[in-house]
């Protein structure tokens, strides 16, 4: 959930034992689609990927996971981010491509020691400039192993935020698609009456940099959590004012939709605005 003020709640660093059942249930998915679970040790975080790589050299697609189950209660922070359903790591699962990664945030399916597993990385700060670091770091990683010369990236939620803000400060990006994605940080919470993510970027001030970059946002007409308007903001400051790159799905909500038309989806090539 998108709450934004820590109450002093007091949590510990995720651990693999606690919540098994999330932990079992991404498992099973990497298994059926033939997907080997890695951990990447980067500057300040332990980052879970699962990755298939069969065409060395070719394009990769990494998947970036969002907030997870970052929040209990609007009042109580989750001692494990880790999604309670593994919708990313599923629509991951169904991509075709040769190369293909799944990212997970800090704290998210965290085995044995995760540094950097504070978590503020999953409340205010979970799009500081540390963690947007350490996940490019690991997609560099990612892209190296697989022998790739370019990365195409996918975002879901805030895994889009953290995507776009990867994107303005990589050269080896090939394309942008989010989905439900919280693209304007600043705007959602307003939205929402809760305060700002202090210490995080916001991905809306990268928007004009990412304009040239190909792109492609999807959002959901039912989606009260992170409305099509926000995609629409982000557009604009991209150079798309009208919105050729937003495309919204009429019966979709912010976690129900997306899995049953993703192999559709990934047929609607990223385009520039021009």
């Amino acid at each position: 959930m998108l709450w934004a003020a820590l109450l002093g709640v007091a949590s510990s660093c995720a651990s693999g034992g606690a919540p098994g059942g999330r932990y079992e249930a991404a498992d099973r998915v990497a298994v059926s689609a033939n997907l080997m679970k890695r951990s990447i040790v980067t500057k300040g975080f332990t980052l879970t990927a699962y990755e298939r790589f069969s065409q060395p050299g070719a394009d990769i697609t990494v998947y970036i996971e969002g907030d997870g189950l970052a929040w209990l209660s609007p009042t109580q922070l989750s001692g494990d981010p880790t999604p309670g359903k593994p919708l990313v790591l599923q629509m991951a699962a169904l991509d075709p491509s040769g190369n293909v990664a799944y990212l997970a945030r800090p704290g998210q399916y965290a085995t044995g020691p995760s540094p950097g597993c504070d978590p503020r990385y999953w409340s205010d700060g979970r799009f500081s400039p540390e963690v947007v670091e350490a996940m490019s770091e690991a997609i560099g990683r990612l892209r190296t192993v697989s022998g790739s010369e370019w990365v195409h990236l996918v975002g879901y939620s805030g895994g889009a935020a953290i995507a776009a803000l990867v994107a303005s400060r990589r050269d080896d990006i090939a394309s942008l698609r989010t989905v439900a994605g919280n693209l304007d940080t600043e705007e959602v919470n307003r939205h929402h009456g809760v305060s700002p993510l202090d210490g995080s970027l916001n991905p809306v001030d990268e928007a004009a940099r990412l304009a040239d970059l190909p792109q492609r946002h999807f959002a959901g007409a039912k989606d009260t959590v992170v409305p099509p308007f926000i995609a629409r903001s982000f557009l604009k400051k991209a150079g798309d004012a009208d919105g050729r790159r937003l495309v919204i799905l009429e019966d979709v909500s912010h976690s129900r939709g997306w899995l049953e038309n993703w192999g559709d989806l990934l047929a609607v090539p990223p385009v520039t605005a021009r």
